[in-house]
């Protein structure tokens, strides 16, 4: 299979979680600016390789399948650093919540082998993309808490604690929303995909 243009776009987001989270532990001025704009870059990334796939006639399999996986890995890579942080620190989250996401996008990715090895491919489904683009905005406004309260507070010698506050709290508010919305799409997709999961009878058999 040769890799196109929208499959490579989907595939780098794996490599740039990794960049992001190495800067996630840096403390020097300007590392909170370029996680927040690397991480902007991989969430557009998710509305653009989809676009350049339909635009130009590329949708395939291996894209749907790997541009729900890429999802994954870029937004729970970041969940599972950002537990990792200093609890004081702005882009702290709290462990349940990352756990009831883990556990619902284990679940589904389950699900989609045991679908796939019957030969159904399980895409995203609105719910499962409308949870995503949540929690891509829940991290986006951490990131930019820690910005605005590190580096721009920095560099505009200002006082920006209530901005920062106020950034910070619209994006755990959007964390409890997409967690929220990722255990009612787990709960569709099991509820939709659920007979052919369990469904027992050998491929060519009825």
């Amino acid at each position: 299979m040769k890799l196109n243009l929208p499959n490579a776009i989907t595939l780098s987001r794996i490599p740039l979680m990794f960049v992001i989270v190495a800067l996630m532990y840096q403390r020097w001025t300007g590392a909170a600016s370029l996680v927040f704009v690397l991480f902007l870059i991989g969430a557009v990334s998710d509305w653009l390789d989809g676009y350049l796939a339909r635009r130009s006639g590329q949708v395939s399999t291996f894209g749907r399948f790997m541009d729900a996986l890429s999802d994954k890995i870029f937004v729970l890579g970041l969940m599972i650093a950002m537990v990792d942080q200093d609890a004081n620190d702005l882009i702290n989250l709290p462990v349940p919540w990352v756990l009831i996401t883990l556990c619902r996008e284990f679940l589904v990715s389950g699900l989609r082998m045991v679908a796939a090895a019957k030969g159904v491919v399980v895409s995203a489904d609105q719910g499962g993309k409308t949870k995503t683009l949540t929690q891509l905005i829940a991290i986006g406004f951490l990131f930019g808490a820690r910005m605005v309260g590190g580096d721009w507070s920095f560099w505009l010698h200002t006082d920006l604690s209530v901005l920062t506050e106020y950034v910070h709290k619209i994006g755990l508010v959007g964390f409890i929303l997409g967690t929220f919305l990722a255990v009612w799409s787990g709960w569709r997709y099991i509820e939709r995909y659920k007979v052919l999961v369990f469904d027992d009878t050998p491929p060519g058999k009825t």
